[in-house]
């Protein structure tokens, strides 16, 4: 079978496209053949040596979506669709390549109403997204703030904000370019950071008050205005660092408001915890509520060229890879 692997965590030149065997049957594991995968900035920084937990060489791909052809005992259905997330191409080989052997309590059931390439884009991004506002105490009538419109985690921290109920929900855009592609979609109250600041954006927005919840996967000076920005008693939720990994905060943006500020990891959720959130996150693309946004799409072997466009020229939409 084919598969994308990093030979060695060098950057983009340590990828190459190679033949492995097809996985046979393995306990507690089901075969699932690759229809699509996801292209994530964790593939950037495991492709850079960022990742402790990874070793070269190495398939990488965190996310994908399939149809099972060995079920195991998993008690599913073959030649049911499904998609999924976990451990794949950081501790152990990942999605992209043809067939992968997944757990089944990664797996969720796929409807007809959603094909391939957007059940692809969902895994990571929506799961993310609802279950860190999860974790920030999230109710309806608050006021969101989900840097990064044309991201794939702050596009989804927006959408499942509005649609359960959001009194606002605030982003940022990095160009005017992207502030205009937002208001196009139907995104409003995105700032555009080249003409103004996160914090007085948000000002500006809350008339004063600041936000109740920020879910910030950006980093930087982002994490820092984001911060600034929350009203008393608010909470940030930083789970990224695409803009770079160290900031500096006003430690009395936290004393003075009692705010509270965490971190988040996908793989640390309990499959408890991954199972309600489908039940919140699939019901709400069926009906159109939400919308994931796929901006382009490349066959396998050009893996590292879709890598290289999400990091480089950071799209608005997920990219995504077709087998």
């Amino acid at each position: 079978m084919r598969v994308i692997e990093a030979e060695t965590f060098s950057g983009y030149d340590g990828l190459r496209q190679i033949e492995l065997p097809k996985p046979q049957r393995a306990k507690d594991r089901v075969l699932v053949r690759v229809t699509a995968a996801g292209v994530t900035p964790l593939e950037y920084t495991v492709l850079s040596g960022g990742h402790p937990r990874a070793k070269s060489p190495l398939v990488l791909g965190n996310e994908g979506v399939g149809v099972i052809e060995d079920a195991g005992d998993s008690g599913l259905a073959v030649g049911s669709r499904v998609m999924f997330t976990g451990p794949y191409g950081v501790g152990e080989n990942g999605t992209w390549q043809e067939w992968l052997l997944v757990r089944p309590e990664h797996l969720a059931l796929v409807p007809d109403a959603i094909g391939d390439v957007i059940a692809a884009s969902i895994p990571v991004a929506w799961l993310t997204a609802q279950v860190s506002l999860t974790d920030a105490g999230f109710k309806p009538g608050m006021t969101v703030l989900a840097p990064g419109i044309g991201g794939s985690v702050g596009n989804a921290t927006y959408q499942l904000a509005r649609a359960q109920g959001a009194g606002k929900v605030i982003s940022t855009a990095g160009s005017a370019a992207k502030a205009a592609r937002a208001r196009e979609l139907g995104f409003e109250d995105v700032i555009d950071l080249t003409a103004e600041g996160l914090a007085d954006g948000v000002r500006r927005i809350t008339a004063g008050k600041g936000v109740d919840i920020v879910i910030e996967s950006i980093g930087n000076t982002v994490t820092s205005e984001a911060l600034s920005s929350l009203a008393p008693g608010g909470v940030l939720i930083t789970l990224g660092y695409s803009a770079g990994r160290r900031t500096t905060i006003d430690v009395t943006d936290l004393i003075w408001k009692r705010a509270r500020m965490a971190g988040f990891s996908l793989f640390a959720q309990s499959p408890a915890t991954i199972a309600t959130a489908w039940q919140d996150i699939i019901p709400l693309i069926v009906s159109g509520s939400v919308k994931p946004i796929v901006e382009s799409i490349y066959p396998l072997a050009e893996a590292g060229e879709a890598l290289r466009h999400l990091i480089e020229d950071r799209p608005f939409g997920k990219v995504i890879l077709t087998m």
